[in-house]
């Protein structure tokens, strides 16, 4: 037991690097240092929640630039959401949009989130996140990747 514990004390910490921080416009200017962020998952299939949880896990570890889930719309400055929006969530997504208190942003994560992706012209998707909701900063991929999501992360908390 204590060759274990002397291995961890010895190993330290073991993170990823702090990912480059690309310089950007932070959209609203309140929320600098902190955003806290409801995930709201409009139709996608798993791949962006998967990246996500490995953003905010121990090893990239997004809550040391002050990006915190939250379980509630209410409590929440920013949405992110995923996926294309499908028909059954529409109202869904425009309800919890319109839960999240002044100021607000929403964030359209991945490629089917931005422009339905593979989805598009499916019958079952409404359309874009863009097309439900207005949308502030978009993250590319499919899905994007942990560095990708906290790079938008660090735009809006300035850290």
């Amino acid at each position: 037991m204590t060759s274990l514990w002397r291995k961890i004390r010895q190993t330290g910490r073991v993170a990823e690097a702090v990912p480059e921080h690309v310089a950007g416009e932070v959209p609203v200017e309140e929320l600098r240092g902190s955003v806290q962020i409801r995930h709201v998952d409009a139709g996608s299939c798993n791949g962006c929640e998967v990246e996500i949880a490995s953003a905010f896990g121990p090893v990239y570890d997004a809550e040391r630039y002050g990006a915190r889930l939250v379980a509630s719309p209410r409590h929440a400055d920013a949405l992110v959401v995923t996926g294309p929006v499908t028909r059954n969530m529409e109202v869904a997504l425009r309800r919890t949009y319109e839960a999240v208190p002044e100021p607000r942003l929403v964030i359209a994560l991945g490629d089917c989130a931005r422009n339905c992706g593979a989805f598009a012209g499916a019958y079952g998707v409404a359309g874009a996140v863009g097309d439900v909701v207005p949308v502030d900063v978009e993250v590319p991929g499919c899905p994007p990747e942990p560095e990708a999501i906290i790079s938008a992360l660090r735009g809006l908390t300035g850290r």
